[in-house]
């Protein structure tokens, strides 16, 4: 599948601002399933960008706006194509694959992915409501990570009124209800504890026709598991759904603090930030 898409971030500042320094991750990632066929940014007051990439080998670019401006606005177009079979149920966990999954030097390589974050983390009573709803802690990572995102799809609700990108894994558990962000950090809190690399990951969602999904009017967040022999295996815990060409992945990371779209400090009053997201699906001619 191919996508056209367009990420707006309009910053309107109360005052007007003398500077800015921002970092940005607007570029989607390149990998195995997804090639970026075509990326373009337009920054308005212009200004050069430097780009690198971040020790998760996300694409990152920073830039410093040196003149008075009330407005700033990023705009990043993207073509990406996605190729991406459904394989996640069909996957027989075996025994050779277990015994990789176990051993201390597959620990120690994702061991970043293992270790718990001040937004992923979950009080000890919070995973145990977890795993005692999904009939216990099971010795097949990919059944109980199916099995963390069914439960958690249904346990939380989902309201964009309840939580803000600060809000934690333990908070958004207690009041049972976020966004994406929020789905993503408990199912990583609750992964980890059971030992299963995961990772977060931040990009958009194709929605087309299926009103049934969530997560298309600004970015999607996302879980991936490595399962040796496999690679990384997403799931969407918002939708109850195994990742597939319609989820296109922008950057990977620890927690949301990794993925942030666009972020910056500056000299000057309050802002307010409108952002736009719009992703099309190109038509095979």
């Amino acid at each position: 599948m191919k996508y056209h898409i367009t990420h707006s971030n309009i910053f309107l500042y109360e005052s007007e601002v003398e500077q800015s320094l921002n970092t940005i991750r607007l570029k989607p990632r390149a990998g195995e399933c997804q090639r970026v066929l075509s990326y373009n940014l337009n920054i308005s007051p212009p200004s050069m960008i430097k780009e690198y990439m971040d020790i998760w080998l996300n694409n990152v670019g920073s830039f410093f706006i040196a003149e008075p401006h009330k407005e700033l606005v990023i705009t990043a177009t993207s073509t990406v194509s996605v190729q991406k079979a459904p394989y996640v149920y069909q996957i027989n966990f075996s025994e050779e694959m277990r015994n990789i999954f176990q051993s201390q030097l597959f620990k120690s390589h994702y061991l970043p992915y293992l270790n718990t974050s001040k937004l992923t983390s979950l009080h000890e009573e919070q995973i145990q409501e977890v795993l005692t709803a999904i009939g216990g802690k099971s010795d097949n990572p990919l059944k109980l990570a199916c099995d963390v995102m069914t439960y958690l799809h249904h346990a939380i609700k989902y309201d964009p009124h309840a939580t803000t990108v600060n809000t934690t894994a333990t908070e958004a558990f207690e009041l049972k209800a976020g966004v994406c962000q929020d789905y993503t950090h408990i199912m990583l809190g609750v992964l980890r504890y059971c030992g299963i690399p995961a990772r977060y990951i931040s990009g958009y969602l194709y929605v087309g026709k299926d009103d049934d999904l969530i997560g298309d009017t600004a970015t999607h967040a996302w879980v991936e598991i490595m399962v040796p022999g496999i690679g990384w295996i997403g799931l969407d815990p918002t939708n109850n759904v195994e990742v597939l060409d319609n989820h296109i992945i922008l950057c990977v990371g620890r927690d949301y603090r990794d993925v942030s779209p666009v972020e910056g400090v500056y000299q000057g009053g309050a802002h307010a930030l409108t952002v736009k997201v719009d992703v099309t699906k190109i038509e095979h001619l």
